[in-house]
């Protein structure tokens, strides 16, 4: 059923969205692409397993999952970023820097997994299915997606009701600036990597628990649709991010659906070049790439 397959796609949706969000928070504010964040969602879904099978409850793992996830983010933007923004030589040396980072985060988590697929225990979450308008909608589709819509909606008023993202938005179109007026950039960078990393965290142990499985190398094709769907909204637009998310999900869920698995790459990849031959900057895209674009 087409309305079925959409209610799907869109939940999908939803978990990109939190992974995009942070993925375009980064490059709005700081002017890199983060090639680490695939690996702060695996870190994520590692936490909240691990958590969980401690003995802990979900929802305490889930928070858990959330905080280490934004920590790790955070050391990531000292022991990789830090030092090059100081130096002026960001945007190359950064994508380096990222990739290095993601490869000591797959390494560890490979070891501490010993290369196998982990999975949540079988009662971790209620297998409960609802029936509405003739729509099966389970509850952890219903907890997935309340959970995206309240952090998503959390973000936005963060960045834009309050004192923060009104210093963030001055940073990102202007650092020296904005410290000739008082705000302290280190202390933006710090938030924007925390939040950015606690949103992966969330990404990373939602999707272990829709698909019940959790590897090292799950965060790389998390990267790669989160890249797609960053360039697709436009560098920067976090309007766009979320957007283009829930887009991506609804196509993908309605190509495997109604086409193949095979064709679904094709298809997204091919929309991707098509956009830009339009739209080169993305669909809410302008000249200069900055964060929280799409609201005054």
């Amino acid at each position: 059923m087409f309305l079925q397959q959409l209610v799907n796609g869109l939940v999908i949706g939803g978990v990109y969205a939190l992974f995009a969000l942070g993925f375009t928070l980064i490059f709005g504010i700081h002017k890199i692409m983060n090639l680490a964040h695939g690996g702060i969602f695996m870190t994520g879904a590692f936490i909240g397993l691990y958590s969980v099978q401690a003995g802990l409850p979900l929802w305490l793992a889930f928070i858990l999952a959330m905080v280490g996830a934004g920590l790790v983010s955070v050391i990531i933007e000292v022991t990789a970023f830090r030092r090059l923004r100081q130096s002026g030589e960001v945007e190359f040396s950064a994508l380096i820097s990222s990739i290095g980072a993601n490869l000591v985060l797959v390494s560890i988590a490979q070891i501490l997994s010993k290369t196998q697929v982990l999975r949540f225990p079988f009662d971790t979450f209620p297998v409960v299915i609802f029936k509405l308008w003739g729509l099966r909608v389970s509850a952890l589709q219903l907890a997935m997606a309340v959970l995206a819509i309240l952090l998503v909606a959390g973000l936005s008023w963060y960045l834009y009701r309050t004192g923060f993202g009104r210093q963030v938005r001055a940073v990102a179109q202007n650092e020296r600036a904005a410290l000739l007026a008082g705000i302290r950039p280190s202390v933006i960078y710090f938030q924007t990597f925390m939040l950015s990393g606690m949103l992966a965290g969330a990404a990373g142990v939602l999707v272990g628990l829709a698909f019940n499985s959790i590897h090292f190398m799950m965060g790389d094709p998390f990267l790669l649709r989160g890249f797609v769907v960053v360039i697709l909204g436009g560098l920067g637009s976090v309007a766009g991010a979320l957007v283009a998310s829930l887009g991506f999900g609804v196509l993908q869920t309605l190509s495997v659906a109604y086409l193949s698995s095979r064709l679904s790459d094709i298809i997204i990849f091919g929309l991707l070049f098509a956009v830009l031959l339009l739209r080169p900057n993305g669909l809410f895209g302008q000249d200069e790439a900055g964060v929280l674009r799409g609201r005054r």
